[in-house]
């Protein structure tokens, strides 16, 4: 069983930078994909990140947030700059044991980001 933990959310002004971290336990995490998505509430989950043996971003994120990971201390982080009132949500971390399929298998219980204008 897999277990991802989020952390470093928080709320921050518009321009501002975040770091967000997700620990993850439970098995070999280096051959695995993993990725952050958020959802604001009434809406539907949308896709933010991955990471594999390639990163994908979503077009709204793209030049403003990376990701990374940290397969010795089994960890993905996100980090956010110039972040945007539209970037308020929660945060999901995500992993998929297959990095080829498009289907994330364990979820985090999510981070609050709060974008204040």
């Amino acid at each position: 069983q897999v277990q991802l933990v989020e952390s470093g959310g928080g709320t921050v002004q518009t321009g501002g930078s975040l770091r967000l971290s997700c620990a993850a336990s439970g098995r070999t995490f280096s051959n695995y994909g993993m990725a952050w998505f958020r959802q604001v509430p009434g809406k539907e989950r949308e896709f933010v990140a991955q990471i594999s043996w390639i990163t994908t971003y979503a077009d709204s994120v793209k030049g403003r947030f990376t990701i990374s990971r940290d397969n010795a201390k089994n960890t993905v982080s996100l980090q956010m700059n110039s972040l945007k009132p539209e970037d308020t949500a929660v945060y999901y971390c995500a992993l998929k044991t297959n990095p080829g399929s498009t289907d994330y298998d364990y979820w985090g219980q999510g981070t609050q980001v709060t974008v204040s204008s």
